[in-house]
């Protein structure tokens, strides 16, 4: 495209939280052999990113003019319902031809694992709840783009700013609130990063992946091991110990079939060949 910005490997729709992990490993790519050109953008166009603001209603394709061509496009935010993504695709490749077809463009969209309802082992071929707007949307993608596409359906994610420790005062109120958690799974931002990276395209096209630090942690003992004894009052370490007693639970974490829903993440890291470097939360 005359005038317009070079082309790169990988273009970054949303510069958000994961950003802070998959580009410090973009730039350490500058020094290998496997140097990974990439743009990002932000609302604003802060830190040298390009301003961009995904609108599902506007008929506009300025925006899209200044995104450059890419080789992979890394969708960072939801795009939900059955024409989100069609408006985002269609607004892109009418604006970069060269993104059509079997060799244009490759879609990563991430994904969330709320997708999966049952309160059993789930895999990426558990039955899914097909009324979830997000599921709608990855659909939606994997439909328009066929192996053009994939999703990568993520685990709570931490790391960073974001501190495990500091969820159970936001999510437990009360000893009632304690009694009804179950499992928790979550993946470590470095390793999301890793997970992009990592992708290719062998194997992977046209599925949504399920992706986890291999753990399926208990809210219990998570409660527990973060207890600090004066946490806005809170008695985590109390109420769990209570309720162990009340619910014939003899040790932490609790067995598997007592947790609820579970994910099953090992999949996707075997078809990479790689596993999980952060592997728990400390």
């Amino acid at each position: 495209m005359g005038g317009g910005p070079s082309p790169v490997d990988l273009l970054i729709l949303g510069a958000g939280w994961t950003s802070t992990f998959l580009i410090p490993l973009l730039d350490d790519s500058d020094s290998t052999s496997q140097k990974i050109s990439y743009a990002a953008t932000t609302r604003d166009g802060r830190n040298g990113t390009i301003p961009f603001t995904f609108d599902p209603d506007s008929d506009d394709t300025e925006p899209y003019k200044r995104l450059p061509s890419a080789k992979i496009i890394l969708i960072t935010f939801p795009v939900t319902g059955s024409t989100q993504p069609k408006t985002l695709v269609e607004r892109y490749e009418c604006t970069h031809p060269e993104s059509k077809g079997g060799k244009g463009a490759k879609y990563i969209l991430l994904g969330a694992t709320s997708i999966w309802k049952e309160q059993t082992l789930v895999t990426e071929a558990s039955p899914y709840d097909h009324s979830n707007e997000r599921a709608q949307g990855e659909d939606a993608l994997m439909q328009l783009c066929g192996e053009r596409s994939l999703v990568l359906s993520l685990a709570g994610l931490y790391g960073g700013e974001r501190d495990p420790r500091t969820w159970g005062v936001r999510v437990v109120k009360s000893k009632s609130d304690v009694k009804k958690k179950g499992a928790v799974h979550l993946v470590n931002g470095r390793d999301v990063a890793r997970g992009v990276l990592g992708c290719g395209w062998s194997g992977l096209a046209g599925k949504r992946w399920i992706v986890t630090d291999l753990r399926c942690y208990d809210w219990w003992d998570l409660l527990m091991s973060f207890d600090d004894g004066a946490a806005q009052g809170m008695e985590f370490a109390r109420w769990v110990g209570e309720l162990m007693v009340e619910e014939g639970v003899s040790l932490l974490p609790r067995e598997p079939g007592k947790l609820g829903r579970v994910l099953d993440g090992r999949a996707f890291w075997n078809r990479l060949g790689i596993w999980p470097s952060v592997r728990r939360v400390c």
